[in-house]
């Protein structure tokens, strides 16, 4: 690897020179030879291919098949509203489909436009396309690095790679570093990846990757290759589909043949009543209502700052068993906060987090309204900063680097502000920040005197200073008290936190010639410590525990140092031991097995690389877990579109996650995947209650024609009469249960299992018992009817049969909105959408029945009284299953 070798030894390899760059004619011919230094992308899918994929869907088959048998009945209706919703469900499909594709584009964006290149030995400004192997480029600050490349020059060189590693502070370069074993990317100092930002100083490499080959290309490359998956909504509903269709083509054959011989009818009659049956055993509502309930919930989800993209991805967060989660802004604030002091031998608390300068300084839990020198601390890491603090209101943002933000706050706990500071001390010189030195010093006039005041590395400043403040006084730095700051030190840096040291030293006067590390940064008088970490939201916490009790696995995944991911994760609740952390270089050489296993056991993964994250998401799906991955960077793209549902960050988010992502948090919140998380239950546990409605109420359909014919009764419905039921009736019932409130337990029950289907377990058992109330209830009312209430007149006996099926299914809908409480339990009115669905239902019956010219279309007769025995027998479905559910509990 290039980032093993010698400088020398890469330069000749690549046949360059590291003064005069390549020759024009050798580029040229690299040029040719490799392509243009960018990203290629695969031809999209065409939009042919896209249609006949919704065409081939199995549900859509059994759609058109029934729009098809509709329009031979005669009813030109209804056939043109199921082809509406085969059209209608297509076309949302395909626009969700072809959001994901712009997501290699969002890479190739990010491109740099131009670099500075030497070639035969003139440094010029080339576009970055046409850039090759070999070629030495010069970056500064403010540049977008054009190719991966080996360093061969840097100066105080950093660079912001955190859209490719995860961390959120700038790495630093060092040109001169020679690794003798492989490095992870985030810790390769002597290499600048593509399309990553210089932030300070400047420097020079020879490119060694162009395009493709560039880690940016390589992610790249993997999105290109992963394939779309269905989600276990989309699985299930398939197999219900084609379940449904072989039950009906056997049904609608035996029902043709026993009522042929049975009844009498003419081969015809027979024909359209199997026909119309097919069409009444088909919920052609299904895909409608799911589609509808779908758009409810991503409206839902909306409100609750959680941007859906894709009406399947909603179910798909209710099945969720493992959340794979970045850490910094998403479990943690992304906003650097000192939490601890060290001076005068003292550490003390800060209270507080984030950009905002509330919070107290305590120590041994009393409160410190003032201290001297914890004043000169903060004077010291206010004024040597070059960061900048903005006010709006209670909000506070930083300009520059996170660390010297969150001096600058830290400060203003006891008003020491900014503005005022610089005026009254304003910086005359400064040494800059250096990644050899590790400090910086500014000089201000205190006193009538020059002050140099030195932030930097704690290591170093003790080292360089040979004297301290203790209790206002100056005495000597020796040995013993040298000793105590590196134990605070240490014991700091176990905590996860980023220490910095503070120091001063005064001079009578200074000329420039004498403004030298050498000369100033030495025998300093040594201040203090400040221990500093991005802390846990206050949100997550609960979230996380919340996860915890409904079953469903967190998982920390980031590219931090594994010291600072584990404190994080222990704070969180996420990991207990530090051996249930791992460094992703670790996953380098194991295999896929070994990897499987290790997805078991640990819950927080540090310094991966975009391949691990992969690795990882692709362990636990083949461990049969339902994978949520977030991130925010473009190293997290690859794992995005792995996983079963992929979350990009809305505030920190690069375009590329975004454009990956199934769904996008809006407030970079975990929490907010929590609330997303319930909500797909909640969905997913309407779309069963509705689809168990639909086809309880088709079952007792068929079985009730089926079981006439058998006994060789007439056909108790019409053809009209069915394709009523089907198309108007249940569907507003059947909308209304998709939204259903949460049933109160819904967090605290384990995740579903995917391969689980849809109708199962309780609901299967209720579906059967309400299928077959509805039934014996409706035959009683057809045998009533035509024997009792209108003897031979079958057109009587239809509407005693009508009256009660629509009557029993509408109150059915009350019934199925659980299947674990009772209808007293959940609430009567809890569900007002149902109970303004059911008058609607029930007044379009009336309509029917009472509305001169319907009631001959649909052969109905004229009753009254005749109301009490069909209110009567509809409403045994329901009592039966209430006492279904009661008994069911019980046996439990």
């Amino acid at each position: 690897m290039d980032y093993l070798g010698q400088k020398k030894e890469i330069v000749s390899k690549y046949d360059s020179d590291a003064a005069r760059g390549l020759n024009n004619d050798l580029a040229q011919k690299r040029l040719e030879e490799n392509g243009p230094n960018k990203i290629e992308s695969k031809a999209k899918k065409s939009l042919a291919k896209k249609i006949a994929e919704q065409i081939l869907d199995p549900m859509v088959i059994l759609l058109i098949v029934a729009s098809v048998v509709s329009a031979f009945t005669g009813d030109k209706v209804e056939a043109i509203i199921i082809i509406a919703i085969v059209v209608i469900n297509a076309i949302m499909s395909i626009l969700q489909e072809g959001k994901a594709e712009d997501s290699v584009e969002a890479l190739q964006k990010m491109s740099s436009p131009e670099a500075s290149v030497i070639r035969d030995g003139k440094k010029q400004k080339l576009k970055a396309e046409n850039l090759v192997v070999g070629d030495i480029v010069v970056i500064e600050t403010g540049d977008i690095v054009p190719a991966d490349m080996r360093l061969l020059e840097s100066s105080n060189l950093q660079i912001d790679e955190s859209s490719l590693t995860g961390e959120s502070v700038a790495a630093e370069k060092d040109s001169e570093v020679v690794y003798e074993s492989e490095v992870g990317i985030g810790d390769r100092e002597n290499f600048a990846f593509s399309s990553t930002i210089v932030t300070y100083g400047h420097g020079k490499g020879i490119i060694t990757q162009t395009g493709s080959d560039t880690e940016m290309g390589k992610i790249a490359s993997s999105l290109e290759k992963v394939e779309d998956k269905d989600t276990p909504l989309q699985k299930q509903l398939n197999k219900l589909s084609k379940l449904l269709a072989i039950l009906v083509i056997i049904v609608c054959i035996i029902v043709f043949i026993v009522g042929y011989f049975r009844t009498g009818d003419t081969l015809l009659e027979n024909l359209m009543i199997a026909v119309s049956l097919a069409v009444a055993a088909i919920p052609e509502g299904l895909t409608a209502v799911v589609t509808i309930v779908l758009s409810i919930g991503m409206n839902r989800m909306a409100e609750r700052k959680a941007i859906v993209k894709s009406l399947v991805s909603v179910e798909t967060l209710g099945a969720t068993t493992a959340i794979c989660s970045d850490k910094t802004g998403t479990l943690t604030q992304n906003e650097m906060t000192i939490t601890k002091i060290w001076t005068n031998e003292n550490e003390y608390e800060v209270e507080g987090s984030g950009y905002t300068p509330k919070g107290d300084i305590k120590l041994d839990d009393k409160k410190i309204e003032d201290d001297e020198q914890i004043k000169l601390l903060m004077t010291i890491s206010t004024l040597c900063n070059d960061a900048d603090l903005t006010r709006e209101g209670e909000q506070y943002k930083i300009i520059g680097d996170p660390t010297e933000g969150a001096m600058l706050t830290f400060s203003e706990k006891w008003s020491i502000i900014q503005e005022e500071m610089e005026e009254k001390f304003p910086r005359l010189k400064e040494i800059p920040f250096d990644s050899t030195r590790k400090m910086m010093t500014t000089f201000h006039n205190v006193d009538e005197k020059y002050r140099a005041m030195t932030k930097g590395a704690p290591d170093i400043i003790i080292e360089n200073s040979s004297k301290i403040l203790l209790n206002g006084e100056i005495v000597d730095f020796t040995e013993d008290l040298k000793n105590k700051a590196i134990e605070e030190n240490k014991s700091l840096a176990k905590q996860a936190l980023r220490v910095m040291a503070y120091s001063f030293r005064d001079f009578e006067s200074i000329k420039d010639k004498e403004l030298t590390s050498e000369n100033i940064e030495r025998e300093m008088v040594f201040v203090g410590l400040t221990g500093m970490i991005d802390p846990p939201r206050p949100e997550a916490k609960q979230a996380v525990a919340e996860c915890r009790s409904s079953g469903i696995d967190v998982i920390m995944i980031t590219g931090d140092y594994l010291e600072t991911a584990f404190a994080i994760a222990r704070d969180l609740g996420i990991a207990d031991s530090k051996d249930q952390a791992i460094e992703g270089k670790e996953l380098n050489n194991m295999s896929d097995d070994e990897i499987r296993e290790i997805a078991r056991e640990k819950r927080v993964f540090a310094r991966v690389s975009p391949q691990n994250k992969v690795q990882l998401v692709n362990a636990l799906q083949e461990n049969g877990e339902i994978v949520a991955m977030t991130g925010d960077g473009v190293n997290d793209a690859p794992a995005i579109k792995n996983a079963d549902i992929g979350i990009s960050m809305g505030i920190t988010g690069t375009d590329v996650a975004k454009d990956t992502a199934n769904m996008i948090l809006v407030d970079d919140n975990f929490a907010t995947i929590v609330n997303a998380v319930e909500e797909g239950r909640i969905i997913f546990s309407n779309i069963r209650k509705f689809v168990s409605f639909l086809l309880s109420c088709n079952i007792a359909e068929v079985l009730i024609v089926f079981l006439s014919i058998l006994f060789g009764l007439p056909s108790p419905l019409t053809p009209i009469q069915l394709l009523w039921l089907n198309l108007v009736t249940d569907a507003f019932p059947a909308l209304a249960l998709g939204v259903e409130p949460g049933e109160k337990d819904i967090m605290e029950r384990q995740p579903r299992d995917p391969k689980e289907q849809i109708i199962s377990g309780a609901l299967k058992n209720s579906l059967i018992v309400q299928s077959l109330a509805i039934t014996l209830s409706v035959l009683l009312a057809y045998v009533i009817g035509l024997k009792y209430i209108f003897p031979g007149n079958i057109e009587g006996a239809h509407t005693m049969v009508f009256a009660t099926l629509i009557t029993s299914e509408l109150l059915r809908s009350f019934s199925v909105r659980s299947t674990k409480y009772t209808l007293k339990e959940l609430g009567f009115a809890t569900n007002k959408q149902l109970i303004k669905a059911t008058i609607f239902s029930f007044g379009l019956l009336l309509i029917v029945m009472y509305i001169e010219p319907l009631r001959k279309l649909f052969e109905l007769e004229f009753i009254t009284w005749q109301w009490l025995i069909i209110l009567a027998l509809a409403f045994i479905p329901l009592i039966i299953g209430e006492v279904h559910k009661i008994n069911a509990r019980k046996n439990k």
